[in-house]
């Protein structure tokens, strides 16, 4: 069965092997997390589990989303999910998804949102090379430069890679490797970085298979 987690991200430590090497792992605070809906085909036309994680004030949540965990006869929940899942039979409306749910050595997705960076030019947010510093090049040598449009098409193309907003956006880290369960604090070691900043929401699913 697909297995599949919402967590917070808690930071970057290492952990060290039998050989003595050490192993760069993002710890994260994995659930516990409690199924809100379960869509069907017949209901919905697809498959998928709605599942909430993290504790919120009565006050800090709206009528409506209030009357969708009363019916569902759950606590309200911070941060609302779904996820498709290939089979959904064996997860229900009330059950509860902890961290045990994975094992050492799988392989996961993390999907999260990076850290924004804001406005930023061409070469930092797309690698683009600077021009010369010297010999009257001027303050422009960080600059974008020429777009090659004269009166034909007389404007840029979109698509062109321009100076704007870089970062904040949804990203997905694949074919993380779990290093280390703690059941008892609800904590997953993972293998490497994900993104998005220290308390960032981020999902947890099984590996895409090739």
């Amino acid at each position: 069965m697909q297995k599949c987690i919402i967590g917070k991200k808690l930071g970057m430590t290492q952990l060290f092997d039998e050989k003595g090497s050490f192993i760069p792992v993002t710890v994260i605070e994995a659930g516990p997390c409690v199924v809100v809906q379960k869509k069907t085909a017949e209901n919905d036309g697809y498959e998928s589990v709605q599942i909430g994680y993290g504790e919120v004030s009565d006050k800090r949540m709206t009528k409506p989303m209030k009357g969708h965990f009363q019916k569902a006869d759950v606590a309200l929940k911070k941060e609302l999910r779904e996820f498709r899942l290939d089979d959904i039979a064996a997860l229900n409306v009330g059950d509860i998804i902890k961290a045990d749910t994975f094992a050492i050595g799988d392989k996961v997705d993390v999907s999260g949102t990076s850290k924004g960076k804001g406005f930023a030019g061409t070469i930092k947010r797309y690698g683009n090379r600077s021009l010369k510093e010297t010999h009257g090049t001027g303050p422009v040598h960080r600059h974008a430069g020429s777009m090659g449009a004269c009166s034909d098409p007389s404007r840029i193309m979109k698509g062109k890679k321009m100076p704007g907003h870089m970062g904040a956006e949804s990203v997905t880290i694949q074919n993380l490797e779990v290093v280390k369960v703690d059941a008892e604090n609800n904590l997953i070691a993972l293998r490497g970085a994900i993104p998005g900043p220290k308390g960032g929401v981020v999902c947890i699913t099984d590996s895409v298979k090739a």
